[in-house]
């Protein structure tokens, strides 16, 4: 997906440009992606826009070819690592959304994409449903549902609970469905309970640490 398209729009908006539609700005927090195209490179050029940091874990093969250098085109060397598989991907990924106190306010947040996406997707709700993340504290997983982007496989995973392979409302419980950016900011706000706190991000000031888009 390109910078024309309107879900790169949206995910640079929730990267961090627009200042009342962003994590980064309402975590005060790190964003780390894949570091790879397309809607990765969308939260990381909008978290640099609007000042935050960035890091990313990229992978030397993107869309089954082979990148022509293993360095970022922006990015500098120290913010990110190239990965050879797609596991150590993950595993840096499910690290920097890892809270081990109060103050960490982190998310996971799974944009519109491809079996990239999907297998961090379900290997992060398994971690989440085995308790095997890793983490002292809950760590939310939001889906960034864009213009129902991922109704077949929501509606899919409803066919596995009528089957009985999954249980009844189980995978519901271990992540948070979101429609639009807005959805995304007052979930992450109410379950950090800022909801006290005006949710336009130029008048978050909090303490924390670390957060992840992917």
């Amino acid at each position: 997906m390109g910078p024309d398209h309107p879900h790169y729009l949206q995910s640079f908006e929730l990267g961090g440009e627009a200042r009342h539609l962003q994590i980064a700005r309402l975590l005060d927090c790190t964003t780390w992606s894949g570091a790879g195209p397309g809607l990765m490179d969308a939260v990381t050029k909008g978290a640099m826009q609007a000042g935050k940091p960035v890091g990313g874990f990229k992978v030397g093969k993107e869309a089954g070819e082979w990148t022509a250098s293993n360095f970022h085109p922006y990015l500098p060397l120290e913010t990110y690592l190239t990965c050879r598989f797609f596991s150590a991907r993950k595993h840096g990924l499910i690290d920097c959304a890892v809270r081990n106190d109060s103050c960490d306010r982190t998310a996971v947040v799974a944009l519109p994409g491809g079996v990239g996406t999907l297998d961090e997707m379900f290997e992060i709700l398994a971690l989440i449903q085995l308790e095997r993340i890793g983490s002292e504290l809950p760590v939310p997983f939001l889906v960034m549902n864009y213009d129902s982007f991922y109704k077949k496989l929501l509606d899919f995973l409803g066919d596995c609970e009528d089957w009985g392979t999954v249980a009844k409302d189980e995978v519901a419980s271990l992540w948070k469905i979101c429609d639009s950016n807005s959805e995304a900011l007052s979930y992450l706000a109410e379950f950090y309970d800022l909801s006290s706190i005006d949710k336009r991000v130029h008048e978050v000031n909090l303490k924390s640490t670390h957060g992840i888009v992917s």
